[in-house]
């Protein structure tokens, strides 16, 4: 079944409140007198074991840990539901706190889930998980061992796929996103390969001030995401 680490309060309250299977949790005396009914809530979740600061930090991968870590059941894939209405895809995704910023704007503007491809950094990663800011559990996110093919099964029920490309002649602004929409990302650096922009529907860009190369992908992931949020609210 496999394993990932949850570091921190916060990322331990939100297992707590989605019902994430926990297998351990270890927390300092101090941290425990702190948070007596989370720590309550957390023992009857999980085996606990009370550990010192020198050993906690041992097992944390934070510089400064807050005296409580997790090891959480690694779950089956949460596939997106079938009555999505917005979805994100991104290829091969390196960075683990674009990763987890995405996750965050994603489930704040009201997405309904994530995929990704299977090169790309790992999605129970710690950075990724802090850098969601907990929404992680609450983001259906799964992999796609092939991305081409789960994009070509959401154009069959429906959906338009709307990538991002520089050359693109119509803007983000003026793409209609109120349909059903899947928009798709690329990596990084080398962007989005052609075999999967040739798969969407449409293409759009994001206008930018001369000598600006490219934007932080998750930065234009926000852009695209609330972008199809306002045109939905209005």
């Amino acid at each position: 079944m496999g394993a990932f680490l949850l570091e921190g309060t916060h990322l331990l309250q939100e297992a707590i409140a989605t019902n994430w299977p926990l297998l351990q949790v270890c927390a300092t005396p101090a941290w425990q007198n702190q948070h007596p009914q989370l720590w309550q809530q957390a023992i009857q979740a999980a085996p606990e074991q009370t550990v010192s600061d020198d050993l906690l930090a041992y097992l944390c991968t934070t510089v400064n840990p807050d005296g409580v870590v997790a090891i959480a059941a690694r779950q089956p894939q949460r596939q997106p539901p079938t009555s999505a209405s917005l979805l994100i895809a991104v290829e091969t995704l390196q960075d683990p706190g674009n990763l987890g910023t995405i996750i965050r704007t994603a489930a704040a503007a009201g997405a309904d889930g994530l995929w990704l491809t299977a090169d790309g950094v790992d999605p129970d990663h710690p950075k990724v998980l802090r850098a969601s800011a907990g929404q992680w559990f609450r983001l259906p996110i799964a992999i796609a061992t092939d991305l081409g093919q789960t994009l070509r099964s959401w154009q069959q029920q429906g959906y338009q796929i709307v990538s991002t490309l520089p050359r693109a002649t119509t803007t983000l602004w003026q793409a209609d996103l109120t349909r059903p929409t899947v928009l798709l990302l690329g990596n990084e650096g080398a962007g989005l390969s052609p075999d999967l922009a040739a798969i969407a529907d449409s293409a759009v860009t994001i206008p930018q001030a001369a000598g600006v190369e490219s934007l932080n992908v998750a930065i234009a992931a926000a852009l695209l995401l609330y972008e199809a949020r306002r045109q939905r609210q209005s």
